[in-house]
This record gives structure tokens, C-alpha cells and sequence, in this order.
């Protein structure tokens, strides 16, 4: 594999506004992501941006910057636009969608985000991480994943992802980390799908790769990086970067 590592980043979230810039432990949360993403070795990186004040504060530390149209939908199609822009020969085959809003990101996750694509029969590939809490179970904030295990390399094939109680009964639940690997054919196919209704309605764009007959598989892994979604998410990212500085 070949992989290219593209973190999307815009200035447009609602619960956080100017997310991507939030100062933390004496720089923007988006270099935060975009160092420890250099540190995974996993392959090059870049941000994909619409925004001149993000570019500006990657460029600032030697990042590298792809500007996108501004009037994307979605992170998905960011990544997509920004591939075909640094690469349209194709020599990245794989392609890791890592999200900027993870300033607490382990490197060796981005590494092991592409070990489910060692299956030739898998589209895409995910992680996720056995939940320990059982308040996460009912939290419609924390997205689920049912998976069909294979015991032996702890990887699973994705059958639904849900913000409900999925499965039933005992065992086992999971909690699904959005970082996604996708070979390059299957990011090229997956932003030209219609949504399906199950994503529409869930909230989830992954479903629409199941809708469409793509495989997800995810790795089990065992850290749960913070994402930071609101002003309470921020003060707990900083006082855990604070601490290691």
C-alpha cells in the first residue's frame, strides 16, 4: 500500500466556531492533528481547506495545504477533491481520511487504520474500541458499530453503525472512532453515491457505503482519541496537552 494521509478542515462548525484555530498549549488545534499524523510515518500528509487562515496557520509549521471548494458537503468529499488535485495519476492507492478535530490522536492509530485493507475484498476500513462504559451504550453522541469478529486478528466486518444499542443481547459493543482508510477506487466510487435513507436518518455518512454493497471492516483497538466538538471538549484537550507539555 501506498497510502496518503488528508485531514479536512473548515471554519464552519456550528457548535464550535473557528474549531480548526482554537488555541491549545500555543497552537491551533488543526496543527495539533496535523503533527501527530506526521509522527503515525504512515505516509505523507496534508490538510484540505477552504479556508485562508487555516492554510496559513499549517503553512506556518511547513504543512503541507490543498485548497478545496469551499462548497463541499462533507469531509469526504474535501479528502476526494483534494486527492484528485495532488494526485490525478493515481499514485496513492490508499487514502486515510483522519479528522481535525483530534488533537489527542495516538500516531500508531493512523498505522493501524490500514491493516484491515491487508483483505483484498475490503473497500474501506475503520477502528473501533470495545466500550467500557456503559453510559456510552444509550449516548446517541457516541456512534456504535456492529461487527461480525474474526478472533484471530482482531478485525471485524462492519454490519450497521447506529447511534442506538447495537447489538442486542450480550456481549460485546463497540464504539466506532471515524477515521477511515479507503482505497483510492473506493473514495473515487463512495463520493459519487446518492445518500441512502438509513443515512440520512441515522446521521451517518458511512452508511451509505453499506447501502451501496461496499465492505467495512474495522481494527479493535484499545484508545479512544478525544474529539472535540464543544467548549467543555476544548478545556479537556487542553488541560491534557497542558499536562504532557
Amino acid at each position: 500500500m501506498n497510502p496518503l494521509i488528508v485531514i479536512p478542515s473548515r471554519l464552519g462548525a456550528t457548535r464550535l466556531p473557528g474549531k480548526p484555530l482554537a488555541a491549545i498549549a500555543g497552537e491551533p488545534m488543526i496543527v495539533h492533528v496535523w503533527r501527530r499524523a506526521v509522527a503515525s510515518a504512515a505516509g505523507p500528509v496534508l490538510v484540505a481547506c477552504a479556508d485562508a487562515e487555516i492554510a496559513a496557520a499549517v503553512r506556518l509549521v511547513s504543512g503541507t495545504v490543498v485548497m478545496t471548494d469551499p462548497a463541499l458537503p462533507t469531509g469526504s468529499d474535501r479528502v476526494s477533491e483534494a486527492v484528485e488535485l495532488v494526485d490525478p495519476d493515481g499514485d496513492f492507492d490508499v487514502v486515510v481520511n483522519l479528522q481535525g478535530d483530534m488533537p489527542t490522536l495516538d500516531p500508531a492509530l493512523v498505522r493501524t487504520v490500514l491493516k484491515p485493507l491487508e483483505d483484498a475484498r475490503v473497500d474501506i476500513a475503520t477502528l473501533a474500541v470495545e466500550i467500557a462504559d456503559a453510559r456510552e451504550i444509550e449516548d446517541p453522541n457516541v456512534v456504535k458499530i456492529a461487527l461480525e469478529l474474526d478472533g484471530k486478528r482482531g478485525i471485524g466486518r462492519a454490519l450497521y453503525f447506529s447511534r442506538a444499542a447495537i447489538p442486542s443481547g450480550s456481549g460485546a459493543r463497540y464504539h466506532h472512532l471515524g477515521i477511515y482508510a479507503y482505497r483510492r477506487a473506493a473514495l473515487q466510487r463512495f463520493v459519487g453515491l446518492a445518500q441512502s435513507a438509513l443515512e440520512r436518518s441515522e446521521k451517518l455518512e458511512q452508511l451509505r457505503a453499506l447501502a451501496h454493497g461496499m465492505r467495512i471492516d474495522a481494527a479493535i483497538v484499545e484508545t479512544v482519541p478525544l474529539g472535540v466538538d464543544t467548549p467543555a471538549d476544548l478545556e479537556r484537550a487542553r488541560a491534557l496537552i497542558g499536562a504532557r507539555h
